[in-house]
């Protein structure tokens, strides 16, 4: 068994750990340089998302639509882009 020592040791260790993650994690500075950035890359930005959710079944397929045309022109940019770089190489 611990003496009085161990157990001061302890209590301020108990005490010391929460209030240090505190003011680390909770400085304005920190937030800004680790939590804003990853932030951005987790959510997409706001004049991405759409705030007005389609609720007719021909609203939707149009959005659908839209949507699959928006990849098809991606997948034919990065097509060519492949195609481009092939005949380079």
């Amino acid at each position: 068994m611990g003496g009085p020592n161990l157990e001061i040791f302890k209590f301020s260790l108990y005490l010391f750990v929460p209030i240090a993650a505190l003011v680390h994690f909770g400085d304005p500075d920190w937030y800004r340089e680790h939590v804003v950035p990853y932030r951005l890359k987790l959510f997409p930005p706001p004049d991405r998302t759409v705030h007005r959710l389609p609720t007719e079944q021909s609203a939707i397929r149009e959005e659908l639509e839209r949507i699959k045309a928006e990849r098809l022109a991606k997948r034919a940019a990065r097509q060519a882009a492949a195609a481009q770089e092939n005949q380079d190489s």
